[in-house]
């Protein structure tokens, strides 16, 4: 028998910054931004999120502990701010994506490492080593799983493989060795689960059952270091994971170059809040769209080809597809978000506001969608063949590959417009002045872990800002927030020159991960400071 349980445990027990390719950290760091934008926008505007909340409360779950929640004014015991971080990153269909595997790393993974983190006071070297680690294992059995087949038989990658990867980034953290990382393996596979029934009608599921697998994930991880005993050949065994749950499993694929290939580099950011698979068409009609001024009333007929699992989660039944009534029906309605961008030349999460218009209604109607055999045997599955036939002609475009995959990584200008985009809304305007100080303290132990008083939050200009739908979107930051903050700088020093993530990462005994993301969420635009 194979051993790729114990070849992937041993892996992530062995993993140590110091062999970590630099470009391979520089991708892990911003895909920690973006998910944490997606997180804060996600507690306070996706709908599900109040349910999941007051489901807590009712259970008694929601009590104080030391874990952060992106964008909420109290901390959480671990487990419940993985699982509340990785619902609300996830509900926007906006978080990243890695194409062979068709999952969604950060969502499991960074939520749970998140808040192992926390746990255990992490350097900032140990989170991203364990993030790096994380995404290697759940990208990797995604595709061993063959994602056609998985989504065949119901299926969703991100909960099931994305389980493990939680386990593997909290294991990490939790310093366990390589046996109890197995013993971990063998518990998440007990736990592993996540349905496409949510399709059905654009149910709630696929946000929760994510989350679930961050919080599952952590569990696994802590019940083997508390000795718990998992299951042995969790991944490979006759009734593991892989055979489990895929009818064409490749167990080999899991540790094939393991180690020399990054999967984490394969990892994309999305331009819209919906599913992958819809991302190449849109990129397709925009340009169209603004290369030839089209409005929606110059529109015929728009023919998309897509992958067959494309059309398995964003084209059929068709008739239903082009109804959208819900913001889940419409994150996975191929005609809705193509209709809002030959409408109105771009698409975003605000645009779920004009589901059943009548306008993109009758639009959706001239919306085909199809499975194209051209697009199964390329290396990526997101791609699109268009047809669009205008008053003027008839266009036919090829987009191989959609915005943000790894080879269109976004800039960092855009990774930041991106950010503030799914920010802004919930904090409002942030002064620049607090990153420079931020960004310049050497006394960052005590700013990461105090919690900033409401007058200080007033002399920063912080406001505290609560929505009828969301957390209270205040921020637990230092506890020297002043206009004055650079005067706990020591006498004649001067402000460090260290860009933040170096700094971040150098800093033993600081808890960067906070810092991290108390920077992230005022907004500010620390990209450039990331490297």
């Amino acid at each position: 028998m194979s051993d790729e349980t114990n070849i992937l445990a041993r892996y992530v027990a062995d993993l140590a910054f110091a062999d970590l390719p630099p470009e391979v950290v520089a991708r892990a760091e911003r895909l920690v931004l973006d998910f944490f934008g997606n997180i804060a926008r996600g507690g306070a505007d996706a709908e599900s999120s109040a349910s999941v909340r007051a489901m807590l409360a009712r259970l008694g779950l929601d009590g104080p502990g030391a874990c952060t929640v992106v964008g909420a004014s109290r901390t959480y015991a671990p487990a419940i701010a993985a699982l509340l971080n990785g619902v609300y990153g996830h509900s926007l269909d906006f978080d990243d994506t890695h194409a062979e595997s068709s999952l969604h790393p950060s969502a499991p993974v960074v939520c749970a490492a998140f808040a192992a983190a926390e746990m255990t006071g992490a350097s900032g070297r140990d989170f991203i080593t364990a993030v790096i680690a994380g995404y290697e294992v759940c990208c990797r059995l995604g595709v061993a799983l063959d994602p056609t087949v998985h989504y065949a038989r119901g299926f969703h990658p991100t909960a099931t493989a994305g389980t493990f990867g939680a386990a593997a980034a909290a294991g990490k953290l939790l310093g366990l060795d390589a046996e109890r990382i197995a013993c971990a393996f063998g518990v998440a596979a007990s736990q592993a689960a996540g349905s496409l029934q949510f399709l059905v009608n654009g149910a709630w599921n696929k946000r929760y059952q994510v989350g679930a697998a961050a919080m599952n994930g952590l569990i696994a991880a802590t019940l083997s270091a508390e000795g718990f005993k998992g299951a042995s050949d969790a991944i490979e065994g006759k009734h593991g994971f892989l055979h489990g749950y895929s009818d064409g499993a490749d167990p080999a694929k899991a540790v094939r170059d393991l180690g020399t290939v990054y999967e984490t580099m394969k990892i994309g950011l999305k331009p819209y809040p919906s599913c992958r698979y819809t991302h190449a068409a849109l990129d397709g009609l925009l340009s169209l769209r603004a290369e030839h001024h089209l409005t929606a009333a110059d529109i015929v007929k728009v023919r998309v080809g897509l992958h067959p699992n494309g059309i398995t989660l964003t084209g059929a039944p068709l008739a239903e597809k082009r109804r959208a009534r819900t913001v889940v029906d419409g994150q996975f309605s191929m005609p809705f978000t193509a209709a809002v961008a030959l409408d109105q030349g771009a698409f975003g999460w605000d645009d779920y506001d004009r589901l059943g218009d009548p306008v993109l209604d009758a639009l959706c109607d001239r919306i085909d969608v199809e499975a194209d055999p051209a697009l199964e045997g390329r290396a990526h599955p997101f791609g699109a063949l268009l047809t669009v036939t205008t008053t003027g002609g008839t266009f036919e475009l090829d987009i191989p590959d959609p915005s943000g995959e790894p080879d269109l990584f976004p800039a960092d200008a855009a990774l930041a417009a991106k950010f503030t985009t799914l920010v802004k809304p919930v904090l409002g305007e942030k002064t620049p002045d607090l990153a420079r100080s931020l960004l310049q303290s050497t006394d960052i132990a005590n700013m990461a872990q105090a919690p900033a008083s409401s007058e200080r939050r007033r002399a920063a200009g912080i406001s505290q800002r609560r929505r009828t739908n969301g957390p209270a979107a205040v921020l637990r930051c230092g506890a020297t927030l002043s206009p004055a903050f650079s005067s706990t700088l020591p006498r004649g020093a001067k402000p460090a020159k260290t860009p933040f993530a170096a700094h971040m990462l150098q800093r033993q005994t600081i808890q960067p991960t906070r810092l991290f993301f108390h920077l992230c969420l005022f907004g500010i635009n620390v990209v450039p400071y990331l490297r």
